[in-house]
């Protein structure tokens, strides 16, 4: 058996490596190391995928999220409503622009912003709000939506752990993730479902004003070289990457599929075990798990981690501890469901490498971790 990874680049990189080379070696050629063809390329091709109408490539998931934000022409002091229970980049962006993050709880299901929590929290200087689509499934977006429009509020997806999930409406209406508010972010760095071999992110919209906001103030503000308009940033894909992710794109579809045949072997060795409750799936949305994440019910987490390293299975804890609970981030509400997740949320490796062998391997160790056999 190979040895278990959480994530296994090494393996999927070997089964494209025509294809990657490839790009790698044109944009070598080409010496348009910034701003090259290939950058252009992958945009339109990725925006076709989503079914969006604009996709403005930028350095990393954390700077799309800023760049939204700006887009959108957030003043300092206004409120930004997102869960406590995500990666900090998501609060992070918006307190960097000397907004107010505004952290709410999440559903202890599908670990998503919890509508009532987003209710509570709106005041007259709450501006934005920021769904983050965790793990891998959308949030209830025809919810969050609905209050947007009631309050006069713009909606900013954090799409990086959720590219190619898809939402449905109760209308019927379908529209992947980071497609339905009026921006949409996505991280690419490498251990996400569409990752480059480096830095990489992306801002998504519909909206042809945003776009060319957000496309002028990751160019230093300038539309016009040495002319700069607004205030603006320095962030841009290299062609590198945008090469690497050009040749991957193809396959996304077919990386969502492995991932989720690896999650239903999950799902069915794991159902049942008093100590374990299975991730929470929502109805309205696709999942295209950029992590299986469990939850420990009368098992010591740290023990069981300590049991599964033993074995070698690695594994993580996403989030440990929640952002209300940060130094950087106090004086936010009480968010009890995530103060719990954090105590008690296991992730088990996950990638579309993941064989059959690997996968009866990891679910008997974590069935005899969980059990203290």
């Amino acid at each position: 058996m190979r040895p278990i990874q959480m994530v296994d680049l090494r393996s999927q990189y070997l089964h494209i490596q025509d294809a990657i080379d490839a790009g790698i070696r044109e944009v070598l050629a080409s010496a348009a190391f910034v701003k090259g063809a290939k950058v252009n390329d992958f945009a339109t091709h990725l925006a076709a995928w989503l079914g969006v109408k604009h996709v403005i490539p930028v350095g990393n998931g954390t700077d799309a999220l800023q760049i939204a934000f700006m887009s959108l022409g957030l003043q300092p002091g206004d409120e930004v409503i997102t869960p406590s229970f995500t990666f900090v980049a998501t609060a992070e962006a918006a307190a960097l622009l000397h907004l107010k993050p505004v952290l709410v709880d999440v559903d202890p299901d599908t670990f998503c912003m919890d509508i009532h929590s987003l209710r509570r929290a709106i005041t007259p200087r709450t501006k934005a709000i920021v769904p983050v689509h965790l793990f891998g499934q959308c949030a209830n977006m025809q919810a969050i939506l609905s209050i947007a429009h009631e309050h006069g509020l713009r909606v900013v997806e954090d799409a990086c752990q959720a590219i190619g999930a898809e939402y449905r409406f109760t209308n019927g209406h379908t529209a992947k993730a980071g497609c339905m508010g009026d921006l949409g972010c996505t991280s690419f760095f490498p251990s996400k479902n569409l990752g480059c071999y480096g830095d990489g992110g992306a801002v998504f919209t519909n909206d042809d004003s945003l776009a060319a906001r957000a496309t002028q103030i990751a160019n230093h503000g300038s539309n016009v070289r040495y002319h700069h308009d607004m205030i603006g940033v320095n962030s841009r894909l290299d062609t590198i990457q945008a090469a690497v992710l050009d040749a991957k794109l193809p396959h996304l579809d077919e990386y969502t599929r492995a991932r989720q045949t690896a999650a239903a072997y999950y799902d069915h060795a794991l159902c049942g075990n008093p100590h374990i409750l299975l991730p929470g799936h929502t109805p309205d949305s696709t999942h295209v798990y950029h992590q299986y994440t469990l939850r420990l019910v009368d098992a010591n987490r740290d023990k069981v981690r300590e049991r599964l390293a033993q074995d070698g299975v690695p594994s993580m804890v996403y989030y440990p501890v929640p952002l209300h609970k940060q130094t950087a981030y106090t004086g936010n509400n009480d968010c009890p469901v995530s103060e719990q997740l954090s105590g008690c949320v296991l992730s088990l490796p996950m990638h579309t490498e993941l064989d059959v062998q690997q996968l009866e391997y990891i679910c008997t160790a974590v069935l005899r971790a969980v059990n203290n056999e």
